[in-house]
């Protein structure tokens, strides 16, 4: 997102990103992140983990998309089913209350 000042809002940010600035901070559905007064796009990127370039001689500035910031989109997880052991289908909604430790491994 291209920007050519920092002190305002972007009037795209939810088109562009699901995110709205609102008084309790930048917030997408459910999920709010607390911002400091006086607004900064500076913060929003530190906050939501969106990198900001500077063009110094253009004037301009680029917001770039979340990058795994400390944000969560939501907190809910979502509908997940794997086969166990024997090859059954099983729902982790089936665990929903109880405390479960899940490990998860990738080879890349």
């Amino acid at each position: 997102m291209i920007l050519t000042e920092l002190d305002r809002p972007p009037a795209d940010l939810q088109a562009r990103t699901g995110w709205t600035i609102k008084p309790e901070g930048a917030c997408r559905e459910e999920a709010c992140v607390p911002l400091p007064e006086p607004f900064d796009v500076r913060d929003l990127g530190q906050r939501l983990g969106m990198a900001l370039v500077h063009d110094q001689e253009q004037g301009l500035w680029a917001l770039g998309p979340e990058s795994g910031g400390r944000a969560l989109h939501s907190a809910e997880l979502p509908e997940v089913v794997l086969p166990d052991r024997e090859g059954h289908d099983f729902a982790l909604r089936s665990l929903r209350g109880t405390r479960v430790f899940m490990v998860a491994w990738a080879s890349w």
